[in-house]
């Protein structure tokens, strides 16, 4: 089992005695250094709850407020690894459990040294547990105590995903974040099935923190595992939720069950609620949201961490977000403009192309397109997030929000 110095979140494998025994283990052969995450709180907005910090993991730093680019199939849509780094500065990438099981598979990539590896990025990874993308197979799975019994999209293959499976699952992604499995139940759910369904999601949050406990990271470095808070739109059962969830004292916690249908003034309702019974000291992670009116609007209320398809997503279809509101490129008036897409945001890509060449290159359906409208869309994310954190640091978070929250919903 690994040892673990009191007062410190820092692990090892070896039974060496340690030379130094002050934040981190030295030891005199082999040496591995194995630090579960960490979150120092820096600064909190005097008038809002919104809040800056910094999540440390063995691959690196992660400066909150930030988002996440999702990298469904080890790879964002369209991005090359070194335009993520590059281009949108990002902090922190997704990979997703569902479909890296069913392709590439575990035994390359556990060959490859977990995902890090395997594509190239060697900042730190998020793995989410694939309950979504398998409870969204709505047709083709079946729930019980057990798991979910579903069929590959990719094959018709049939398989099973228990909370004991995902962890291992996760274990050879090599995520330094993994999420536990938990339902997603749909928005608007009633009372009866909400309940049902968080009383599932907190059973089989106990089975991943036990298979979780009784494995080792695979790889040299520590992975921490996030549970999920559920309970619909119901106020009673998130709060119930928080608190069990908060009762494990992970590293980190989710908020998961929001943005799947619900109407925005709910999803704020409820985002608020469980920022407010989860604990201060921990990062808080907001699942799949969203519009970049929606993640200020968020951090206000005391969220760190959001992941969403949305900028990639849109962007390949002709959305682009910027500084000063939404441009369909698709739309004739820009034929004609050769200002460059962007000039208030940092992103090279933004300030070297102009509108009328992505907008031809979005008509003539060239692959570069998708990939500037990617860049741009993610690297305006990253931005919106960046300032965000200067702005609560400079103690003007509120007025320059709700100024933003206006200005980026206008449509160009």
């Amino acid at each position: 089992m690994p040892l673990r110095l009191r007062g410190s979140n820092l692990r090892t494998r070896s039974n060496n005695p340690p030379l130094v025994t002050r934040n981190y283990y030295i030891f005199a052969q082999k040496t591995t250094f194995m630090a579960a995450l960490s979150f120092a709180l820096e600064k909190t907005d005097s008038l809002t709850k919104a809040r800056t910090g910094t999540i440390t993991t063995d691959h690196g730093e992660i400066k909150t407020p930030i988002f996440m680019p999702v990298g469904t199939v080890g790879s964002v849509k369209a991005v090359t690894q070194q335009q993520l780094h590059e281009e949108v500065k990002a902090q922190i990438i997704l990979g997703n459990t569902y479909h890296l099981y069913l392709r590439p598979g575990l035994e390359i990539l556990e060959a490859a040294g977990g995902l890090h590896k395997f594509n190239g990025w060697h900042k730190p990874i998020l793995s989410d547990s694939g309950g979504y993308q398998v409870f969204s197979l709505a047709g083709t799975r079946k729930i019980n105590e057990e798991g979910v019994t579903f069929q590959s999209h990719i094959d018709g293959s049939r398989h099973l995903f228990s909370p004991e499976k995902v962890m291992d699952i996760q274990r050879t992604i090599g995520g330094d974040i993994i999420m536990a499995f938990d339902e997603c139940p749909p928005g608007g759910s009633e009372y009866k099935y909400a309940k049902n369904s968080m009383e599932l999601t907190h059973r089989w949050l106990d089975r991943c923190f036990t298979q979780f406990n009784a494995t080792q990271d695979k790889y040299g470095y520590t992975q921490n595992l996030f549970p999920i808070v559920q309970g619909g739109v119901h106020h009673d059962l998130r709060k119930a939720s928080c608190e069990y969830i908060s009762s494990k004292n992970a590293t980190g916690n989710a908020i998961g069950g929001l943005s799947v249908g619900e109407p925005i003034d709910t999803m704020y309702e409820i985002c608020a609620l469980c920022c407010d019974h989860l604990p201060q000291d921990k990062p808080r992670y907001l699942m799949g949201v969203g519009t970049p009116w929606n993640i200020l609007e968020a951090i206000s209320m005391g969220v760190d961490m959001f992941d969403c398809v949305m900028p990639t997503r849109n962007g390949r279809n002709a959305m682009l977000f910027t500084s000063k509101g939404i441009i369909n490129i698709d739309n004739k008036k820009w034929e004609k403009d050769f200002s460059v897409i962007d000039d208030g945001i940092d992103c090279p890509m933004s300030n070297y192309y102009s509108k009328a060449y992505l907008r031809h290159l979005m008509k003539s359906k060239e692959y570069l397109g998708l990939t500037i409208a990617s860049v741009h869309n993610l690297a305006f994310y990253l931005w919106l997030v960046t300032e965000a954190r200067k702005q609560i640091e400079a103690g003007n978070f509120k007025s320059w929000k709700e100024e933003m929250v206006v200005r980026l919903q206008t449509r160009l």
